[in-house]
This record gives C-alpha cells, structure tokens and sequence, in this order.
C-alpha cells in the first residue's frame, strides 16, 4: 500500500501503469516504462510508491474502492433481495467496464510475484462487508432464512463467489455455443436468492 501522500504525480503513475497494463501487458510493466508513460523520472515512481510493486497495490487497492462505491451506489429499497440481485449485476458491470481492474484484483497471476499487501486486502473485504449488511437485512425482514451453521458473512461470500464465477468466464471471453452469458448471470441470481428464502431453505436446512 503507498505509504506516501497521495497528489497528481501519483495519480499521473497510476494511471500510466493502468495504459501499460492494457495495451502492452504485465511483462512490460517496469519502473522504467510506467516513468516513461508518465513523462517522468524513475524517482517519481520510487519516491511515491517504493517501485513497481507499490504502483500495482495502490491499483489493486483502488480497484476494490471503485467496487465498494459501485456496490454501495445501490439503493436499498423494501425489496432488499431485488436489491441484492442488484448488487450482483453491479459487480458484474464493474468487471465487464473495467477489465484492467479486475485482471488485477482477482487474477493476481496476471501481474506475476504480485501479493497484496494486508492494508490493501483489508480495503478488497469492504466489499464482502458490505454485502453481508445486505444480507443481514433481508434475514431480519424474513426475505432470507437465518442458519445456525453458515453466517450472514459465509451467506455473503457464497453470493460473491457465484457472481465471480461466471464473471470470470464472461470477462475471459469464453464462449459456449447456447449460452448467453447476461441471461444466464440474472436468471441465476434470481434463483440463487429464491433458494436462501426461509419458505424454500428452512426445508433443507443445513444440519
């Protein structure tokens, strides 16, 4: 995470390492190059964010802010499981709008011998938080049944790893002959939610 103060030159070399990532590819993003496409010194990249690593967390950090706002943006109305269903197509759009983004913060191998670091990854789950005071919600209002062996949280994660799931294949450009990737993404999170409602779950109630 850049522990510097953050000011346009920052800026300026996030977003050139964004353009590099895009249009030539992680192996062509050196210290030398995002300095280069900044029109700056390779000082500027070092003294803002300690190298190439630091540029790549601060993207993978802000990333899962611009999620978490998106997230957030949606309205929470009196039908909070349309509401949820809402949240999931709103990750959808965000990985479908921001590719770059999302080759970052979920395939990590996309930019090799890249970890996170612990600030940024705390930032990355304020969007499972996030979702589960969803969740939490549609369980006080009876809209999703409450279990005494799978939390609110894990309720969460399982809707975010379904949405993930086929996301990933729809950004992977993986094409099945008879499948649209949209229909199926909002005929599943409908479903997927019509599953977690106490008249349907209750019956198979996890032991």
């Amino acid at each position: 995470m850049n522990p510097h103060p953050f000011d346009d030159t920052s800026a300026a070399l996030l977003r050139a390492a964004h353009t590099i990532l895009e249009t030539q590819g992680p192996e062509s993003l050196t210290v030398r190059r995002i300095a280069a496409e900044a029109g700056m010194s390779t000082m500027n990249v070092y003294s803002r964010f300690d190298g190439k690593d630091g540029v790549i967390d601060e993207l993978y950090a802000d990333g899962y802010r611009r999620l978490a706002a998106a997230l957030q943006a949606v309205a929470t109305t009196d039908d909070i499981v349309a509401d949820i269903v809402a949240v999931m197509h709103a990750y959808r759009q965000f990985a479908i709008d921001n590719p770059t983004y999302y080759r970052i913060m979920f395939r990590t191998a996309a930019v090799p011998d890249f970890h996170p670091s612990p600030a940024s990854v705390e930032i990355a789950y304020t969007c499972l938080r996030s979702l589960r005071v969803r969740v939490e919600l549609a369980q006080e209002r009876g809209d999703i049944a409450t279990f005494s062996n799978w939390s609110a949280l894990e309720i969460s994660a399982w809707i975010w790893a379904t949405c993930h799931g086929l996301v990933a294949l729809e950004v992977s450009d993986v094409t099945v002959d008879g499948v649209d990737w949209q229909s199926t993404f909002d005929s599943g999170a409908r479903t997927a939610l019509r599953g977690l409602h106490p008249s349907v779950a209750v019956a198979h109630a996890l032991a």
